[in-house]
């Protein structure tokens, strides 16, 4: 089951998607499609930018990976480090993110779907700010 509670597909086991696992299992922080590609590029492997998109936004569907959108509106992915719905804790600076829960915004959520009727919803909250260390770095 993904994130949003839909069944994962299975997608196909390739030596490209395979690349772009690898990746993702090594990166700790969110990163770009661009980025992963220049690194699968720099260790030789063939996979095209192209494929690398196709390739995550599978994964973001499948709840495989965090999706956020950058300053410049750009997506950054990263691995999933929890199965059930989730928020992001970000940092400005450095883009160091903590996943963590959010109950009473789930509440919030379910409570004005159920008031204006809605059904089938889904949200993500992003939160903002600057990271103990990148704090530290900054003051005097």
């Amino acid at each position: 089951m993904s994130v949003s509670g839909q069944p994962v597909k299975e997608q196909r086991r390739t030596r490209q998607r395979a690349a772009v696992d690898e990746v993702l299992d090594e990166t700790a922080d969110f990163i770009s499609a661009q980025e992963l590609h220049a690194i699968l590029r720099s260790r030789g492997a063939g996979v095209g930018l192209a494929t690398v998109y196709r390739t995550l936004q599978t994964m973001a569907d499948d709840g495989r990976v965090d999706v956020l959108r950058a300053d410049g509106g750009e997506a950054v992915y990263r691995r999933c480090l929890r199965e059930e719905h989730h928020h992001h804790l970000v940092c400005r600076s450095c883009g160091a993110a903590v996943e963590i829960a959010g109950p009473t915004v789930e509440r919030w959520t379910k409570s004005m779907a159920d008031k204006y009727g809605y059904v089938d919803i889904s949200h993500t909250l992003e939160i903002f700010g600057t990271c103990p260390r990148c704090a530290a770095q900054s003051s005097p």
